[in-house]
């Protein structure tokens, strides 16, 4: 068990940066916690520590043990912090809510509650958007995109739709770009031609494609920057970029969208093409 903090710390944001800084130190189920409790807050400001062991597939006294590593008494103490978080939020969530369910006419069949279910999924993550990505990082990722000779779209699976359209995006506004995902396999000897002069979109989700962890590694070791949009600090992804976002989207009845994921990456497509429309 890693040394207790010597004071707990008394918002999220601090929160966050220690559980970051700490995590390689952590027990492997301590390191769980923290990366659901990251990738998860409104569900440990909202849970109880049943509910939230359940989700996180750990026992409730590993959320114990969880939070007096980091100073807190207990799980209530450090539920505290995350529902301080959102205790602007916390009504107008709990009204939306209702109100979906108060519209939703379930007695001329399933397809409205399912719509409303969708729209308010949509809804929480691109609120999580806009409380987790800094503008600061998108102006950067836009100037080592635009100065690229060519961008790299790298990604499988369910984040295959968002390079997919980025690369239709890029030819319509005339940004140079190369589509991984080939039908024949050939992805590894298309990130051979890639240079340091180049840069590369990577996009995964736990659990995160095994295809896409390898070609971005490939990518770079071979000196190409990164721009790495995924769901966790503790991401493959994360340590390799030059600029990562965190994108965490809600998911109705384990359907997750790709609402605020596709928001955060027509951003940088369009901005890239008009940073260079300004060179």
């Amino acid at each position: 068990m890693p040394e207790p903090a010597l004071s707990p710390p008394a918002d999220f944001a601090t929160l966050r940066s220690t559980l970051i800084a700490r995590h390689e130190q952590l027990p492997k189920r301590l390191a769980q916690v923290a990366a659901f409790a990251l990738a998860n807050p409104d569900d440990i400001a909202f849970g109880t520590a049943a509910s939230v062991a359940e989700k996180a597939t750990v026992q409730p006294s590993t959320l114990v043990r969880f939070a007096q590593a980091f100073g807190y008494q207990g799980f209530s103490e450090l539920q505290a912090v995350f529902q301080d978080r959102l205790r602007d939020r916390f009504s107008n969530y709990n009204a939306r809510l209702s109100a979906l369910r108060e519209h939703a006419d379930v007695a001329n069949g399933r397809s409205a509650p399912i719509f409303s279910g969708f729209c308010d999924a949509v809804e929480r993550s691109v609120d999580s958007l806009r409380e987790r990505v800094r503008s600061e990082d998108i102006d950067r990722a836009v100037a080592l995109l635009a100065g690229a000779e060519t961008i790299y779209l790298i990604a499988q699976r369910r984040s295959y739709p968002v390079t997919s359209y980025m690369s239709y995006a890029f030819g319509k506004l005339g940004v140079k770009s190369v589509l991984t995902g080939s039908a024949q396999g050939t992805d590894p000897e298309t990130l051979s031609f890639a240079t340091p002069r180049d840069a590369a979109i990577a996009i995964s989700f736990t659990p995160y494609a095994s295809a896409t962890l390898a070609h971005a590694q490939q990518a770079a070791e071979r000196g190409v920057p990164l721009v790495v949009v995924t769901d966790s600090p503790f991401s493959p992804l994360a340590g390799r970029a030059k600029v990562w976002f965190e994108v965490v989207e809600a998911d109705y009845e384990g359907f997750r969208s790709l609402s605020a994921t596709l928001a955060l990456a027509m951003t940088l497509t369009v901005a890239v093409a008009e940073a260079r429309r300004t060179e």
